[in-house]
């Protein structure tokens, strides 16, 4: 089993790289950019799609042959505006240029080459509430189900206030059994305010083959190929995390785990 939980490996420029490949599955990529005002980023991408997210700063970006001047508004991702998103087709090239310092995260699995490149418009996502009590979060879907425009990607955005669950009840979405459950492999970004904060996050199976709990800081990324995956946000620091999921089925079913079930609301 690859290693779940990855640091960033620099301070700017690409600071991530997840492919299905070191990954140990088949779906789901992700990459992430911190860039300085005046640096550039670049990517083809091949046989994916890919969601450019905007997760902080302004960047001119230029791809599938159009120029679609400056994106982002939010300079700080604990705003909870909802960011500036691009939908790419495989087949596509990109460049971006910062405008700010910026943070842009490279969200892609598998594409058919049946939709066009899009802006996904931020006027669009409202930041719904999720949960009650201490399970409360609130969530930006960028891409998911309902959304047409995507062969494979599903998207979101959640932020946990300070001394709350997230991802929980534990919940699993590891077997291809449409409508039961669907087989979505997944990473999470994971972002803390104030920055020097953690939280916690547990990847585990019903029969603990699997069971592992990491100590999540500022940039991570924990991966998901299977079982639970609940994360927490200790007292004085809130958590976001950006979500990318992808499997054969464009389809979010999952199944709780045996002793949280009844805590679905």
């Amino acid at each position: 089993m690859p290693n779940l939980l990855h640091r960033p490996f620099g301070t700017h420029g690409k600071v991530h790289e997840i492919t299905p490949a070191s990954a140990g599955w088949r779906f789901v990529g992700f990459s992430l950019y911190r860039l300085r005002a005046g640096e550039k980023a670049a990517e083809v991408t091949n046989d994916n799609e890919v969601i450019l997210v905007i997760v902080e700063g302004k960047v001119a970006i230029t791809a599938d042959g159009r120029d679609w001047g400056v994106l982002g508004e939010r300079m700080n991702v604990f705003e909870k505006t909802a960011p500036h998103s691009l939908y790419l087709p495989n087949g596509s090239d990109w460049q971006a240029t910062a405008q700010t310092d910026c943070v842009i995260a490279v969200c892609s699995a598998p594409g058919k080459g049946g939709h066009e490149a899009r802006l996904i418009d931020p006027k669009a996502i409202k930041l719904t509430e999720r949960g009650e009590g201490t399970n409360k979060r609130f969530i930006n879907n960028i891409a998911m189900e309902n959304e047409d425009y995507c062969d494979s990607l599903l998207v979101t955005e959640v932020f946990t206030p300070a001394g709350h669950w997230s991802s929980y009840p534990s919940h699993r979405h590891d077997e291809d059994d449409f409508p039961r459950i669907t087989y979505l492999e997944e990473t999470y970004y994971h972002r803390l305010n104030p920055a020097d904060g953690f939280g916690v996050q547990r990847v585990y199976t019903d029969d603990l083959q699997l069971n592992e709990t990491m100590a999540v800081h500022d940039g991570d990324v924990v991966c998901v190929p299977r079982g639970h995956h609940p994360c927490g946000a200790p007292y004085g620091f809130e958590m976001y995390y950006l979500n990318v999921m992808a499997g054969p089925l464009r389809k979010w079913r999952f199944v709780a785990a045996p002793n949280v079930e009844h805590l679905l609301r």
